[in-house]
């Protein structure tokens, strides 16, 4: 969801919009800090901020105070008297937003790329956003200060590089389109790939696919699935070779683990530490079903598994075990 969009259309459309953002969590909830839900005057909305009566509750003040409203600040406990058990405490931030404000939104609804924002709140009790000097640091979409509230809007995405194109890549790019994932999509056959690609997937036709990852952006999780072995080989042993990538996948079973180990010492030279690596067979331990979107749903999961880890250790975040 593109927040500015999604309000400067329901603006044009009914003459408001409204924006609930969850700016804190203490405790258990049921969406982090950040989360943000559009509402529209009839009730529906875009985005989530968890469902339930938290939701419900939400969409009813939005709707009550849609127009020429203050922003209300709304501290809201989730226990048994709101129906949801989490424990925890949620404070939302609830504005709405008319015609009067289509000026300043524009320039945001029209950005394509990431946005840092602050907000200040003027004399009116309603906030308005300018680009801040300094972004968020990684993972943290909003924050409170003595001031202002700063914020980051647009995709955080990590970056993937997947190499083929056969069965179970063309499952693990359609299972990861609706993930946060930025995907560059390589193989050597130009008829491999299917007539459209996921919005997250950028298509690339190379008959050198190990030269793809020397522009590949800092800490890109890896995953090899080829239609050849020898090719399989030595986009493992490139990657390995680059302490850029946290994560190195390999399809295949433990017996091609054993034999890609013996020729990726013999014949490439690369020490065992870093060989230890190399995660293969790829996939969330336990679902054993051999159809493509199977083990694509498998190597999805084991792919956010390490996207989080990197999220809470950016600079040291290792890779887990290796499976087999």
């Amino acid at each position: 969801m593109q927040p500015w969009r999604t309000i400067l259309d329901l603006i044009e459309r009914d003459g408001a919009a409204a924006l609930v953002t969850v700016v804190e969590l203490e405790g258990s909830g049921p969406r982090e800090a950040g989360a943000r839900m559009v509402v529209a005057r009839d009730g529906s909305i875009a985005g989530t901020i968890g469902g339930g009566t938290l939701e419900f509750e939400a969409i009813d003040f939005a709707c009550g105070r849609m127009t020429n409203a203050a922003a209300e600040w709304r501290t809201v406990l989730l226990g048994p008297a709101l129906g949801q058990c989490c424990g925890g405490r949620v404070q939302l931030l609830q504005e709405s937003f008319d015609g009067s404000d289509r000026d300043w939104i524009a320039p945001l609804a029209a950005a394509k790329t990431e946005l840092n924002l602050r907000a200040e709140r003027g004399p009116d009790g309603r906030y308005r956003r300018r680009l801040a000097r300094h972004a968020l640091p990684t993972g943290e979409t909003v924050r409170r200060d003595e001031s202002a509230l700063l914020e980051r809007f647009g995709p955080d995405l990590t970056p993937l590089i997947l190499f083929g194109a056969g069965h179970v890549g063309r499952a693990l790019v359609a299972a990861l389109e609706p993930l946060p994932f930025s995907v560059r999509w390589i193989d050597e056959r130009p008829d491999a790939f299917p007539p459209v690609a996921p919005h997250n997937a950028d298509i690339m036709v190379s008959a050198l696919p190990e030269a793809e990852l020397h522009d590949a952006p800092e800490n890109a999780l890896v995953v090899v699935m080829t239609h050849s072995h020898g090719l399989d080989l030595a986009l493992v042993a490139a990657a390995l070779k680059d302490p850029r990538f946290p994560y190195v996948g390999l399809i295949g079973s433990g017996s091609k683990r054993a034999q890609f180990v013996r020729r990726l010492v013999s014949e490439f030279g690369i020490p065992k530490a870093e060989i230890a690596r190399l995660v293969c067979p790829i996939g969330v331990q336990g679902i054993t079903g051999k159809e493509p979107a199977v083990i694509a749903a498998a190597v999805a999961a084991e792919l956010l598994q390490q996207r989080a880890r990197l999220a809470q250790a950016p600079e040291t975040a290792p890779t887990e075990a290796v499976h087999g």
